[in-house]
């Protein structure tokens, strides 16, 4: 079979696929169903055969160009174009020349649809559909222009096709927009109308990346007519989560939520409505679908890192016939860092759809795929500056153990605590047991460690992280895994004398009350005041009243810390955050904890080695023994060897060699990192192919071979089982004997330096608008020219609060406290208007302390009473009363006027009548 005559099998199989009826033309029946193909069409004089002609309802439509495997396609677009103009006259055709056109060489087809402003090829994983066809088709015959050829195709540019409507979009009606949303926005539409077909957004989290997603879809839905929109999710959690977005948000041209307008589905089988406009889904759920595979509803709560089928090879994606090409026009993925690895962007590019990402931390492989084309940048700082983000301060708890390891020796007993069942037995020492801080909650738990951690937290939490406070602010922990969080929320419910609900792990591993119930009560009512988890809150989920996270675990990640962080910086207004923390007055900033030293570590962008975090070591080694040479599967299981080897002891590493035909554990996984590398791949397969450039399908076949070398010694069950004994020898170990020491608690060198710049910036402003502000003329001037008035401090206020800076007196009140604590009185406590006045003395340097407006009303207030009664004036009861409501009246307004009496709680006591009655 000669190359040409295989694509086009390939080519026929695809049309059929599709729902086209493959002819000969001496076969020829153009009624025989809504879309016929016919192989080798004579054109008209000087234009050759077409390769194949398309009939859609009767009427001709367009062509297909087939050309032989590994032939570049964007080279013989003007063939195709050709055969478009080469109709012989007198044949029916929707309009001429014929307006689509494909070119395919089986593996690989372009398309382009004439009808666009700009036509342009793009490819497509299968042929469309002829309905889709016929749909087009129709929407450029209805304009019934009476006329045929180039200029009718030019004017139905403009009104036919997506593409035609996308550049005519109507101005954004910005109303409860944040500024970057409407960029956003903008900016995203500027790129869709000059037709690219990838778009990222990055936008910090708490932002409103879905907000604005929301408003995207809605605008593409009403302005440009698209057929229906994928949300893609990375768990099935947040798609609960972000359908109710969607039925929350209100347009705002006509005040109609969204699922009153449009209906909404988030998919939980492999059923699409076929009246929505909006499906929400995750990934994994529609590669299910297009494989034709069911997927239970709870396996979508784990993300995309740890869910692929163990014991079938993962596939490439084939072609559905029930799930078209064109079933979405645009995909717009959220968390899209995630969903373009391995498997996964296969089901993006499955799809004609433009693709729109979402994410807070965009990689370079992110960057990479889509083309960067960086539509919206929208960065933590940025956000902060334009108040949508909170900003956040580092505190450092150090410890002993924490930092340097310790030491139990020999003759003491300790327990040994199997990893998966937690039982626990004793052990005698035989020699001394030394450990360095990196195995701690791994291999080595140590009680007292945790304890001094969560001991420190317990002391500073109210006294100097959130001093004043009476409750604990709702902290999120991260924890090493689920036995790190079950050690931790035990000692935190021990140390803080609370019951169950004060602390609560959430994790995939929680049971009774589903991980999301748990993550509403967290978010939504008093208790848990502190939750533990381990990645499962890490991205996506809202938060808003978090006010500590803290961090008992290292992460190595840049992308993922971010996330983690992101968890702490989304606003809320007062109301919300006193309805779950009483005695939190606002919101403007969130504490890191930081544990472990994780704000100081290096962090890179590239993904972890064990890619199956929740599958454990006897199902990896068995899904290797079935045959799985699936990357991610090897990857993770030399993960875990290289764990294993690096605590073996040199006897079972010699029985290790015994089982595995000669060959060390380091060896093993060596050969197991070096099997999934791709360039490895086109190396064997050169070498297989005698030196001649390789084709996919031979890289393919090399990955497989070298995969299945490296696994070779896998096969032997006694090898699988040693290992799995191996590592079961291998227990924690629990110290109970160490006594951990603390090094030092303290707000960080950075968070100082913010601090530090964030009072000379206001200090700065201060002196910048000295003639500019009443109230700073005032308070500049010695002696004061006028008095200053209660609205000459509303005013600054106001100023003051603005971008850039927006500077707050409770945070600024903070930041004095924290670099001059002696000298400041009031911190972290609830501030009335009228302590500006105070807070700008002191930025002035005109006062040596930071006192409370009120607070120095009262002092004068008693000079002024004692000098009264010294000097013979004396006061009755009723008199000292009224004498101390025109005090709070002062300290409250700066002044007092007559007017004033006539209102609370002077009118109530006979008002300004008894005043004079009095005085």
């Amino acid at each position: 079979m000669t190359c040409e005559i295989h694509a086009r099998e390939k080519i026929d199989q695809l049309l059929a696929a599709a729902g086209w009826l493959v002819q000969d033309v001496k076969d020829t029946n153009i009624f025989a169903g809504k879309g016929v193909a016919i192989r080798e069409f004579p054109l008209k004089s000087g234009h050759g055969f077409a390769d194949y002609l398309l009939y859609v309802d009767g009427k001709a439509a367009g062509v297909i160009e087939a050309k032989k495997s590994g032939t570049t396609l964007t080279g013989v677009e003007i063939q195709s174009e050709k055969y478009a103009k080469g109709l012989p006259d007198g044949l029916p055709a929707w309009s001429t020349p014929l307006p689509f056109c494909y070119e395919s060489t089986g593996d690989e087809t372009r398309f382009t649809n004439n009808l666009d402003p700009e036509p342009r090829s793009r490819q497509v994983f299968a042929f469309h559909k002829p309905d889709y066809i016929f749909a087009e088709a129709e929407k450029a015959a209805d304009q019934n222009l009476g006329q045929t050829g180039e200029a009718s195709l030019e004017y139905l540019n403009q009104s036919t096709t997506l593409r035609g409507r996308l550049r005519n979009m109507p101005d954004l009606i910005g109303d409860g927009f944040w500024p970057a949303q409407i960029q956003a926005v903008r900016n995203l539409e500027k790129s869709l109308a000059r037709d690219c077909p990838r778009s990222l957004i990055q936008m910090a989290t708490g932002s409103g990346k879905t907000f604005t997603a929301i408003s995207i879809i809605y605008r593409l839905i009403k302005f440009a007519g698209a057929r229906r929109v994928l949300f893609l999710v990375d768990r099935g959690n947040l798609g609960k989560q972000t359908l109710k977005e969607f039925q929350q948000y209100v347009s705002p041209y006509n005040n109609f939520k969204f699922s009153e307008e449009f209906i909404v589905q988030r998919l939980t089988s492999n059923t699409i409505d076929t009246t929505a406009r909006v499906c929400i889904s995750t990934i994994q759920r529609l590669y299910s679908m297009l494989k034709g595979r069911e997927l239970p509803e709870e396996a979508e709560d784990q993300s995309t890192q740890g869910l692929d089928s163990l014991f079938k090879e993962v596939l490439p994606l084939e072609y559905n016939p029930n799930i078209p090409i064109s079933t979405f026009d645009f995909i717009i993925t959220d968390e899209c860092h995630r969903s373009i690895y391995n498997l996964w962007r296969q089901v993006l590019e499955y799809f004609d759809a433009h693709l729109i990402g979402l994410t807070a931390t965009p990689s370079k492989q992110t960057f990479g795929f889509f083309n960067r084309n960086l539509v919206m940048e929208y960065d933590h700082e940025r956000a902060v500056a334009d108040g949508v983000n909170v900003n956040y301060d580092v505190y450092r708890i150090k410890t002993q153990i924490t930092e340097k390891g310790s030491k139990v020796e020999a003759g003491y007993y300790i327990d040994k605590r199997d990893r998966e069942t937690r039982t626990t037995r004793w052990e005698k020492l035989e020699e001394d047991f030394e450990y360095d801080p990196n195995r701690l909650d791994r291999d080595v738990v140590a009680v007292d460690q945790i304890r001094k951690i969560i001991q420190t937290f317990h002391n500073k939490v109210l006294t100097e992280i959130f001093p004043g406070r009476e409750y604990v602010p709702k902290t999120l922990i991260f924890a090493k895994d689920d036995s790190h969080a079950e050690d931790i929320v035990k000692i935190i419910r021990e140390m803080f004398g609370k019951g169950n609900d004060f602390a609560q792990k959430i994790t995939y591993k929680s049971t009774g009350k589903k991980p999301e119930e748990l993550i509403a009560e967290f978010r939504n009512s008093f208790n848990p005041r502190i939750a533990v988890t381990v990645d499962m809150i890490a991205t996506g989920t809202d938060i808003k009243p978090l006010e500590i996270v803290m961090f008992m675990r290292a992460v190595k990640s840049r992308s993922f810390f971010e996330q983690m962080k992101g968890r702490g910086v989304r606003i809320i207004n007062s109301n919300d955050l006193q309805s779950v923390t009483p005695d939190a007055r606002v919101k403007d900033h969130f504490i890191i904890v930081d544990c472990v030293g994780v704000c100081e570590m290096d962090k890179t962008d590239s993904r972890p080695m064990e890619r199956k975090p929740t599958v454990s070591l006897d199902k990896l080694l068995q899904a290797v023994s079935l045959g799985n040479t699936e990357p991610d599967v090897i990857s993770s299981l030399a993960a875990r060897m290289a764990r294993i080897g690096r605590q073996i002891t040199p006897e079972d590493d010699q029985q290790v060699i015994k089982l595995s035909g000669g060959k060390t554990l380091e060896q093993l996984t060596t050969d197991l990192v070096t099997s999934i590398k791709p360039d490895n791949h086109i190396e064997r397969a050169q070498q297989d192919a005698d030196g001649s450039d390789p084709s996919e399908d031979q890289i393919k076949q090399a990955a497989v071979t070298l995969i299945m070398e490296a696994t070779r010694p896998l096969h032997n069950p006694e090898f699988r089982n040693f290992l799995v004994e191996v590592k079961r020898k291998y227990e924690q170990v629990i110290d109970n004997i160490s006594e951990d020491q603390l090094i030092s608690a303290e707000f960080s060198a950075e968070a100082l330096e913010k601090v530090k710049s964030m009072t000379g910036s206001f200090e700065q402003f201060l002196n910048d608008n000295r003639d500019e502000i009443t109230a700073l003329q005032v308070l500049y001037s010695k002696p004061y020219k006028s008095r200053l008035r209660f609205e000459d401090i509303k005013e600054l206020a106001a100023r003051i609060e603005k971008p850039p800076h927006h500077f707050r007196v409770d945070s600024l009140w903070d930041a004095y406290a924290a670099l001059e604590k002696a000298k400041v009185k009031g911190a972290n406590a609830p501030h009335i208007l009228t302590d500006l006045v105070s807070l700008v003395r002191f930025a002035m340097h005109q006062e040596n302390e930071l006192v409370p407006f009120p607070e120095k009303v009262e002092v004068n207030f008693n000079v002024w009473l004692a000098r009264q009664e010294s000097s013979g004036n004396k006061f009755s009861d009723e008199q000292r009363q009224w004498l101390i409501m025109i005090r709070d009246h002062i300290a409250a307004n700066l002044g007092i006027e007559t007017d004033d009496f006539d209102y609370a709680p002077f009118s109530q006591q006979g008002g300004l009548g008894k005043l004079y009655q009095l005085f």
